[in-house]
């Protein structure tokens, strides 16, 4: 608590004028000052303070009630603090405050728990669709849903705001371990964290594992950006929709379910983030496209789903295609449902190769009218461009998991 910059006069001819003038001037407390005394009366609305060498103290109404906890049971004799509110009242006394000495110190013992990392308990008073709403202490604070323990983290299909709720209600009345991460006496915030603490809990089991290496476990969760695997000791990664298949994924739930066995390997571990892969386990088919399809084929492909600037094509189960809404038509046309139906089979010009970028363009209005296009041959990547790409990949799971769960807090 700040330091007032002017404090009450006493009354003339007080004992406190008195003290003001004599040689102890200079330690007399000011308004904001923590002081000493010894408890000498209690009542029901106020409580008596001796503050040796100057004065009664007085601490009374909501002045009492504090965040620290510690004055709850205070009795005759005990020795307590409290801060300063006026030098003299209007009845000679020290007006004091439990509640100001209450709450500097029960955010001075937050900072010390921040700052030293320790691993606390709160009970979950709340919730709200941004996360949990907890008490430290007597201090309230905030869980967000995005500090929460990968065992409690809501997966809501569609992200239903509702049913998120629904589920984070599920934790009040309980006690989390966690760890205080911001800490802003100002403000009065305290935002908490499960995840930091669970991250403690199991850096033994996380030290097990590296980047390369091979897991095997089942899909505990499905969400629009990918599936959760749990293997290991309780542990669990994300294999971002990117790294499902090799092919184009649009929904997570065509490919895996809940509880299915699978293998998957790590490629990025960042504290309790750990990213995983499927399709890195197998061949990358894109590496023998030049064998199978060549420039100004006329291949057979089925329409597998369409949407404004085209419609995608399986040429078989490894390599998918597109036809843009531009070569779908020598005429100008709005939708390509127009020219194509999902689900039919037909011929099309591949006129554009990329297999680096797996890319495939096709038509069909230039079935009649071969091309003159390059050819990109596939090479090798890197280590470098490997790691890039799994950091990229990585860096995208966390901006979708963050909107998701900005979305959920408003």
């Amino acid at each position: 608590m700040a330091r007032k910059k002017k404090q009450l006069e006493p009354k003339i001819g007080s004992a406190m004028e008195q003290l003001l003038a004599s040689k102890e001037a200079s330690i007399v407390p000011i308004v904001g000052d923590l002081v000493e005394g010894m408890v000498v009366a209690v009542g029901k609305r106020e409580v008596r303070l001796d503050i040796p060498g100057f004065t009664t103290g007085i601490v009374r109404g909501r002045e009492l009630t504090d965040e620290s906890g510690e004055y709850s049971n205070i009795k005759v004799g005990d020795k307590v603090q409290a801060t300063v509110l006026e030098v003299e009242n209007e009845n000679g006394e020290m007006e004091l405050s439990f509640r100001h000495a209450g709450h500097q110190k029960a955010w001075g013992s937050l900072e010390d728990l921040r700052r030293q990392g320790d691993i606390v308990h709160v009970r979950v008073v709340d919730a709200n669709k941004g996360g949990l709403m907890v008490k430290l202490g007597q201090v309230p604070g905030f869980l967000p849903v995005s500090q929460l323990a990968v065992e409690h983290y809501p997966r809501v299909e569609g992200g239903d705001k509702s049913r998120i709720l629904e589920m984070l209600k599920q934790f009040v009345g309980q006690d989390l371990e966690v760890k205080v991460i911001t800490v802003n006496d100002a403000d009065e915030k305290l935002i908490v964290s499960e995840r930091a603490a669970w991250e403690e809990q199991q850096k033994g089991k996380l030290d097990q594992y590296h980047v390369g290496d091979t897991v095997e476990g089942k899909i505990s969760g499905v969400v629009d950006f990918g599936c959760f695997v749990e293997f290991g000791e309780g542990l669990e990664g994300l294999v971002h929709i990117s790294e499902l298949a090799w092919q184009r994924i649009d929904n997570p739930r065509e490919v895996v379910t809940v509880g299915q066995a699978v293998k998957a390997k790590i490629i990025n571990v960042d504290g309790s983030r750990i990213s995983l892969s499927f399709r890195r386990l197998v061949d990358d088919p894109w590496k023998r496209v030049s064998e199978r399809y060549h420039l100004n084929d006329i291949i057979k492909g089925k329409v597998l789903k369409t949407n404004p600037f085209g419609a995608f094509i399986e040429l078989d189960p490894e390599i998918h295609a597109l036809c843009h809404i531009s070569e779908l038509s020598d005429k100008p046309i709005q939708n390509p449902t127009e020219v194509v139906t999902i689900g039919e089979t037909r011929d099309f010009r591949i006129i554009s190769m990329e297999p680096r970028e797996h890319r495939l363009g096709l038509s069909i209005k230039a079935i009649d009218h071969p091309v003159k296009v390059k050819e990109e041959k596939l090479e090798e990547k890197s280590d470098e461009s490997t790691k890039a790409e799994a950091d990229s990949q990585t860096a995208e799971a966390d901006k979708t998991t963050d909107q998701t769960e900005a979305d959920k807090s408003e």
